[in-house]
C-alpha cells in the first residue's frame, strides 16, 4: 500500500501541460505557470528533459509564483537516463540526473519527479528489474535522509525494448516508499496497440488499486496525449483528435474510480488538449 505521509494529496483531478503553454507570450517557466492559471488549468510539468539547468534562485522564484497562482508542479527528468546502463559512469550519471531533478524540483515545489527508467539492452527482464529496484531504493532512501520529500515516478514506457510496463512499475512501487508510477496511458497503448477500450482502462485502474490500495488511485500522476505507433511501439505524439487515443472512455474511468491527482498533456497542442480532457471529464 502507498505511504501517503510524503505525498501532497489532491481531492480532485488536476489537468495541465507538459512544459510552458504554447500560447504563453514569454517562454519562461514563471510566465508559463501564470499562463496555465489564465487558461483555467491546474498544473504544469517542468521539462528538464535536456538536463537540469535551472539554478536554486530561479527555482525559488518558480516556487513563489506556483504558490501565488495555485498551480501544482511536477518535473520530467532528463531523457539521458538508463538505470541498466553497462558503463559504470553512465549508470552513476543516470542516478545523479534523477537526484538533481528531485533536488531542484523540490525547491520549485514540485512533488513528482518523472523519468524513463531503463532499457533492457537484451538483458533478462528479471535481472533488469532487480537492478532498477535496488538503485531506486537507494535513491529514495537518500532523498528521505536529505529531507527532499518528493515522489520518484518511473514512467510507463512506449516500447517493448524499454523497461517499464505497468506490472513492473506497480511491483516496484508497492515495495519502495517514495516511489510510485507515472502512468502514461499513451505509452501503455502504443506498447502493444491495446489498452484503449473502456474495459481495458478499467483493468488498469483495478491493477493500481490491487497493488497500491485506494491510496494509489488518490495519488495518481499521469501523461496522456494522442500517439502514433507501430508494431515496435511508440513513434511520436499526436493531437488527441488526430489519433486513435480513446480519451473519452478514459475520462469516464477516471470519474468512475474517483481518481485524484494530476494529468499532464503531452500532445503537440498541449493546452488545447489539456482543456479538452478537462472539459470531457467534467461533462461525464
Amino acid at each position: 500500500m502507498v505511504n501517503t505521509k510524503k505525498l501532497k494529496l489532491h481531492d480532485k483531478l488536476l489537468f495541465g501541460t507538459a512544459g510552458v503553454p504554447i500560447s504563453s507570450k514569454k517562454r519562461s517557466t514563471v510566465d508559463g505557470i501564470a499562463r496555465v492559471r489564465e487558461l483555467g488549468l491546474d498544473c504544469m510539468e517542468l521539462e528538464f528533459v535536456q538536463g537540469v539547468k535551472m539554478g536554486e534562485k530561479t527555482a525559488e522564484e518558480v516556487n513563489a509564483v506556483a504558490a501565488k497562482e495555485n498551480v501544482a508542479l511536477s518535473v520530467h527528468g532528463p531523457y539521458y537516463i538508463n538505470l541498466n546502463a553497462v558503463e559504470p559512469e553512465k549508470l552513476t550519471a543516470s542516478v545523479q540526473r534523477i537526484y538533481d531533478s528531485a533536488r531542484i524540483g523540490n525547491i520549485c515545489s514540485a512533488t513528482n519527479i518523472v523519468f524513463h527508467p531503463a532499457f533492457y539492452l537484451k538483458d533478462d527482464h528479471k535481472v533488469v528489474y532487480d537492478r532498477v529496484f535496488n538503485l531506486l531504493k537507494e535513491l529514495a532512501k537518500r532523498l528521505e535522509d536529505e529531507d527532499i520529500p518528493v515522489t520518484l515516478r518511473p514512467e510507463t514506457t512506449g516500447k517493448a525494448t524499454q523497461f517499464g510496463d505497468i506490472d513492473e512499475l506497480l511491483s516496484i512501487s508497492a515495495e519502495i516508499d517514495g516511489v510510485l508510477p507515472c502512468i502514461d496511458f499513451s505509452h501503455v497503448h502504443a506498447r502493444d496497440g491495446k489498452h484503449n477500450t473502456y474495459e481495458e482502462f478499467k483493468e488498469i485502474f483495478e491493477k493500481i488499486e490491487k497493488s497500491l490500495g485506494k491510496e494509489g488511485l488518490k495519488t495518481m500522476h499521469c501523461h496522456i496525449s494522442g500517439i502514433e505507433y507501430t508494431a515496435k511501439g511508440e513513434k511520436n505524439h499526436l493531437i488527441l483528435e488526430e489519433s486513435d487515443m480513446n480519451y473519452k472512455d478514459l475520462m469516464k474511468v477516471f470519474k468512475e474510480f474517483k481518481a485524484c491527482g494530476t494529468i499532464i498533456c503531452e500532445s503537440p497542442n498541449i493546452e488545447d488538449d489539456a482543456l479538452l480532457m478537462k472539459k470531457t471529464y467534467e461533462a461525464v
